[in-house]
């Protein structure tokens, strides 16, 4: 009997570097804004919703906004983003990962993706990998952010896997929470320091035969 039967992805920094295009963003307003924002502080917006990473932002200016004008620059974040992700092709997609996800498919483990991203649908399109996942999470449907479990668990509910059947894969600390939280076995991609609360780090998805190895 199979330890794990079911993996679910965080998309930005595990399936596709979807990040570089949100620092982009975050940094052509930040910069209208005369706000200083630099890499540093934008792992700080990883996994984190967009009116909080806004928030982050903010703490470094004087100025007071109301949250009527948050809204506003979030959603105009977001029209910078989005006009940023057109660009993207299944080229985009990160090292390791058609390889591994056709793997799970061949010895029939359930796969999702639970990204907090409101325009995870059109990078999916865009990427062409819609079809090859059993579930994929509207973040809309989602009341709380990571590192809430909510999103995880609501993959898992519909891919009908228990949470402690479960792998989850993030690039974010806040992500490794949720996961752990979600009783799920977490495995941390990216920067070790950023994940290093997770039960497995690996590099990149280039190493998932050690995933391979737990199920």
């Amino acid at each position: 009997m199979a330890k794990y039967n079911g993996v679910i992805f965080d998309l930005d920094g595990v399936i596709t570097d979807t990040a570089r295009y949100h620092y982009l963003a975050w940094k052509k307003l930040a910069d209208e804004l005369g706000i200083y924002f630099d890499e540093a502080i934008n792992e700080r917006l990883k996994g984190v919703s967009r009116i909080e990473s806004l928030e982050i932002i903010l703490e470094k200016s004087d100025k007071k906004y109301s949250d009527e004008e948050k809204k506003y620059l979030a959603n105009k974040k977001n029209e910078y983003y989005k006009e940023m992700i057109k660009n993207i092709t299944p080229n985009d997609l990160l090292v390791g990962v058609e390889a591994f996800i056709q793997e799970l498919k061949m010895r029939n483990i359930k796969t999702a993706i639970a990204s907090v991203s409101k325009n995870a649908f059109t990078v999916i399109d865009n990427l062409g990998i819609r079809d090859k996942f059993d579930y994929i999470v509207d973040a809309n449907e989602i009341k709380n952010g990571k590192p809430d479990p909510e999103i995880f668990l609501n993959a898992a509910k519909n891919i009908g896997v228990p949470p402690e059947k479960c792998i989850g894969i993030e690039d974010s600390g806040a992500g490794i929470t949720a996961i752990k939280r979600a009783g799920m076995f977490a495995v941390g991609v990216g920067n070790p320091e950023t994940v290093k609360e997770a039960d497995l780090v690996l590099k990149d998805l280039s190493n998932a035969d050690e995933i391979l190895k737990l199920l």
